[in-house]
């Protein structure tokens, strides 16, 4: 038997740097220009899934041209209501925003998604994955920074706080589960860092 017979490899990718991006706007369910790269990688996988908006669907097709993924919206990053776009310089003389900054795990952006919501709607996104994964032992989903966060959060070999893990765009992480296990909702067995593209300079 394959020693992979029995293990899964989930990475779980960023998509590319977008205008926004540069700008430190907030960038959840509004979209924004990718800047250009490249590929440097030679990766390999069997499934794909992504993200429906734009920013993830085109660094998908980018970066692995011939995926043909199975695209979630619950694996959208967070909804900021009525902060998309705006910068905390735009942003910090709003009292209901501070509240948010002091407290993000409780209060909620303006007409935007709680962080309950948000992290119920990525489970359930992640609990499709693992229901269609079936069969594959290399998967990759393109999403976004604070959905890698959750997911790493919950699903990590070693325990650690949202806030406490850094994804940079066009990179991601590798997690290899034992198969029952991973259908189990347990914690992966290795981790490891995967960068998708050169790191832009300026």
């Amino acid at each position: 038997m394959d020693a992979m017979d029995d293990r899964v490899v989930i990475a779980l990718f960023r998509h590319g740097v977008t205008e926004a991006n540069e700008k430190h706007a907030y960038l959840g369910w509004t979209d924004s220009p990718l800047y250009p790269m490249e590929s440097i990688h030679s990766l390999r996988y069997e499934q794909f899934f992504s993200s429906d908006l734009p920013r993830c669907m085109e660094t998908l097709r980018i970066l692995f041209p011939t995926a043909r993924p199975v695209v979630l919206k619950e694996l959208r990053e967070m909804n900021f209501g009525k902060w998309e776009g705006k910068t905390y310089e735009e942003l910090k003389e709003i009292q209901e925003y501070q509240d948010w900054l002091a407290n993000p795990f409780e209060k909620t952006p303006l007409e935007g998604e709680s962080f309950e919501e948000f992290s119920k709607r990525i489970q359930a996104g992640w609990d499709r994955i693992v229901a269609d994964c079936s069969g594959c032992n290399r998967i990759a989903v393109m999403t976004h920074g604070g959905v890698i966060r959750y997911l790493l959060s919950q699903y990590a070999p070693v325990q650690k706080e949202f806030w406490d893990w850094q994804v940079g765009h066009a990179s991601g992480y590798e997690l290899e589960f034992e198969i029952d296990a991973l259908r189990r909702g347990e914690r992966c067995t290795l981790l490891r860092e995967v960068p998708l593209t050169e790191k832009r300079h300026g």
